[in-house]
C-alpha cells in the first residue's frame, strides 16, 4: 500500500500573516520549489488569494516540463493555504484528473511561525500502477519520497528567504 501523504515543518523568522501572504500568492511559489517555474491566476481579485481561485502552475523536472491547474480549496490568512491539483499536460492542463492536494498551515511560536507543508497523492490509481509511473517520472522513487525531499527543500528555501528565528 503506497504512502499518500507527507508532511514536515519548519520555523521561519516571519508572522503567520507574513508568511501566510508569501506561500498563498502561487504566483510566489518558483523562488522556493525546487520544480515549480511560476504561475498565472485566472482570475485574481483585489485582497488576494480566496477559496475556488484557480491558477495555473508551470513546473519542471530535468528535461521534462509541464503545466497544472490548480483550485484553491482554503485561503484562511495567518492560518492555512490549500489548493488541488486537479489537471494535467505538457504544455497546458488538458488531462483532468485528481492529481494532489497540497496544503500550508500557519502556527505562531516563539521567534516567528512554524510552517507544516503537507502533500497528498489524489490520483485514483491502483498502489502497483502508480508505483511504476512513479519510479519513471521521478527516476527511481515512490512520489511519497520524491515529495517528502521536495519539500524539505521547499522549506529550507523559505526559511533561507524568510530568515530562521
Amino acid at each position: 500500500m503506497r504512502t499518500r501523504t507527507v508532511s514536515d515543518s519548519v520555523v521561519v523568522a516571519a508572522p503567520p500573516d507574513e508568511v501566510y501572504a508569501a506561500l498563498a500568492d502561487p504566483t510566489r511559489m518558483a523562488r522556493w520549489s525546487p520544480e515549480n517555474t511560476g504561475a498565472v491566476v485566472a482570475d485574481p481579485r483585489r485582497g488576494g488569494t480566496y477559496v475556488g481561485m484557480t491558477f495555473v502552475g508551470t513546473n519542471r523536472r530535468g528535461p521534462a516540463r509541464w503545466s497544472t491547474r490548480c483550485v484553491v480549496t482554503a485561503a484562511d490568512p495567518g492560518e492555512r493555504f490549500a489548493f488541488t491539483v486537479q489537471a494535467i499536460g505538457p504544455h497546458r492542463p488538458i488531462l483532468r484528473t485528481p492529481i494532489a492536494s497540497w496544503e500550508y498551515r500557519f502556527d505562531p511560536v516563539d521567534g516567528g511561525t512554524r510552517v507544516t507543508e503537507t502533500w497528498t497523492d489524489d490520483r485514483p490509481w491502483p498502489d502497483a500502477l502508480a508505483a511504476v509511473f512513479d519510479k519513471v517520472a521521478t527516476r527511481g522513487s515512490l512520489f511519497a519520497d520524491f515529495q517528502r525531499r521536495n519539500i524539505a527543500r521547499t522549506l529550507a528555501s523559505l526559511q533561507r528567504d524568510l530568515g530562521a528565528p
